[in-house]
């Protein structure tokens, strides 16, 4: 039954849509095609600065930039208490979602999800945020040029979240 459902909710809510577009003499089509036709203009609008975020994220990777910052980061880690395994995580992920999940995927099958590290790897997953590239997608796509202090309230938040992963994981398990 609820399989059934949850395969129907998204064409029944489209279709009510529709109906209740029609029903209000609305030209439904028409705004579709506008909003499509509006949703091209956006993504190629942005198109440069995502091109420009998977490059740079792609030359971090192959430069080996990560095991570099990987390898400057450990005593500090090590000293907080922080798992190495967790440093390319804390690294990829305000870069890259994509990135950030293979590294993911990397310290659950290595070390096992009912690790510390794969503990404090899933709550970091779920509560940080992909910070350049959303701030890449969304100010590219106003053309935003000077982001003021929205980068440090990011960093800043995902900083908390990470520090808060640790504390909680440490405190619940």
């Amino acid at each position: 039954m609820f399989n059934y459902l949850s395969k129907s909710i998204i064409p029944i809510i489209f279709l009510s849509i529709i109906t209740y577009g029609m029903f209000k003499g609305r030209k439904v089509y028409e705004w579709f095609i506008e909003g499509a036709k509006d949703g091209l203009m956006v993504t190629l609008r942005i198109f440069p600065y995502l091109l420009a975020m998977i490059i740079a994220v792609q030359v971090f990777r192959e430069a080996k930039l990560m095991d570099l910052l990987n390898n400057l980061i450990a005593p500090l880690a090590n000293l907080i208490g922080l798992p190495k395994d967790l440093i390319p995580l804390l690294i990829i992920k305000p870069l890259s979602g994509s990135g950030a999940i293979g590294v993911f995927t990397d310290i659950i099958k290595s070390l096992g999800p009912d690790t510390r590290t794969g503990l404090i790897a899933s709550v970091v997953m779920g509560s940080t945020e992909t910070i350049f590239y959303t701030i890449t997608v969304y100010f590219g796509a106003i053309k935003v040029k000077k982001i003021r202090h929205t980068l440090w309230a990011a960093v800043f938040a995902d900083a908390t979240a990470i520090i808060m992963a640790i504390f909680m994981v440490n405190i619940c398990f």
